[in-house]
């Protein structure tokens, strides 16, 4: 779950921080990936139409097991050193969020199945990517396969943007590769968005750097300003899940990264009431 509004609060506030880049900038870097973000990409976007995965002889998806491969091929080819990771078991604290996830694609794939029968495309091309979920077996596939290419591969204990984060830190990876913006308020001194994005798109890879953003920010007295944002955060934050804020913050031992985390939020709710106010008016 990414954090709305954090990457357009860094754009505006410290330009200097986001660099644009291309694979091979990065040859002989250990780069840890968040492979349900890899893998949900690739279920979206490869299919043998607009509504199907592609499949092998007995009707098994195939479209992750291929992207897997092509992508990691072509960072191989530029030299990068990919260590995949795999979620492990959601966290009770998000269990609230996951069942609202399940009954939008409930709900998404009741409208496909409309859809279809009425020969709608375009409305098919939109639903069907609320309906993608990434499944236990399209990970053990994923990473039987990437263990025949001699690729590591790490089962995080329970999310993956977290476990990058850790092997980050700890100089085990040189960066992350995640769309996920939280990837970066939980400590990740390097992120990498775009990196596993087909080239055919030609989007430049994001270069987002901690240090640069914090000192942009010129956050000091970091323990004092990471209190006082999240009580912030927890008075003005009326329509948000406080189980879902505890889970994320549960993650933080960097105050630093408590900070982006809670002014990033407070804003997107701020920007939210505003537009609210501004139609009403």
């Amino acid at each position: 779950m990414g954090i709305q509004g954090l990457k357009r609060l860094i754009a505006d506030n410290v330009p200097g921080a986001i660099k644009e880049g291309a694979l091979p900038n990065y040859f002989g870097r250990r780069i840890a990936i968040d492979a349900s973000m890899f893998l949900y990409s690739f279920l979206v976007a490869i299919r043998s139409d607009s509504s199907q995965f592609l499949t092998d002889a007995n009707g098994e998806t195939t479209s992750h097991l291929q992207g897997v491969f092509n992508r990691t091929v072509r960072l191989l080819e530029c030299g990068i050193k990919p260590v995949y990771v795999f979620d492990g078991k959601p966290p009770t604290l998000k269990s609230g969020e996951l069942a609202r996830r399940s009954d939008r694609k409930r709900i998404a794939t009741e409208q496909l199945k409309v859809a279809q029968e009425q020969g709608d495309t375009e409305a098919i091309a939109k639903l069907v990517k609320q309906t993608v979920k990434v499944t236990p077996t399209h990970n053990e596939e994923s990473m039987r396969l990437l263990r025949l290419m001699g690729v590591p591969v790490v089962q995080a204990p329970c999310e993956a943007e977290a476990q990058c984060a850790e092997l980050c830190k700890a100089k085990k990876a040189w960066g992350v590769g995640t769309e996920d913006m939280d990837a970066l308020t939980l400590g990740t001194p390097l992120l990498l968005r775009h990196l596993t994005m087909s080239e055919a798109r030609k989007l430049p890879i994001n270069e987002i750097k901690l240090d640069d953003v914090l000192t942009g920010l010129a956050m000091t007295n970091e323990q004092v300003l990471s209190h006082v944002l999240t009580l912030t955060l927890l008075s003005h934050s009326r329509q948000s899940d406080p189980m879902l804020i505890l889970y994320h913050v549960s993650f933080y031992t960097d105050s630093l990264s408590i900070c982006v985390y809670c002014l990033a939020v407070i804003i997107a709710i701020r920007s939210r009431e505003s537009d609210r106010s501004g139609r009403s008016s």
